[in-house]
């Protein structure tokens, strides 16, 4: 018996997500078809010019702009922010440097550093228990 594979596909949202693109923003016809597993590796690979455009440009989804505001998406929610942003409007915040933008930088910055703790302390918690066995 043989088996057959058969193609792997996702909906134009989330190969949206995967490439890290506001679907809206993207052309009519990725928004309305189904995207196989081949046509997101080739689009990772060799980006079309409304691919590049959107990456550099935008409208970037909430995730994006929030990585390059360095503040969580939550944060981003608490600023007001629950729209897409243009690279130039994420530029214009960086200048601005609004209060909530601040504090939420300095929120982010905890939580990373308490994730490293954690992460260290784990990490010679696990030396010992190699240690003691």
């Amino acid at each position: 018996m043989k088996s057959h594979q058969s193609t792997q596909t996702m909906k134009p949202a989330t190969a949206a997500k995967k490439l890290g693109v506001y679907l809206p923003a993207t052309p009519a016809e990725f928004q309305e078809g189904v995207v196989s597993r081949a046509q997101l590796n080739e689009l990772q690979e060799n980006p079309p010019e409304w691919l590049r455009e959107l990456r550099r440009n935008g409208p970037h989804p909430r995730p994006v702009v929030a990585a390059k505001l360095g503040v969580s998406i939550a944060g981003l929610a608490r600023g007001g922010v629950t729209e897409a942003l243009t690279t130039e409007q994420i530029e214009a915040l960086k200048q601005e440097r609004p209060e909530w933008l601040e504090k939420e930088r300095a929120t982010q910055a905890e939580v990373r550093k308490e994730a490293a703790r954690l992460k260290k302390r784990d990490a010679e918690r696990a030396q010992q228990g190699d240690t003691n066995a």
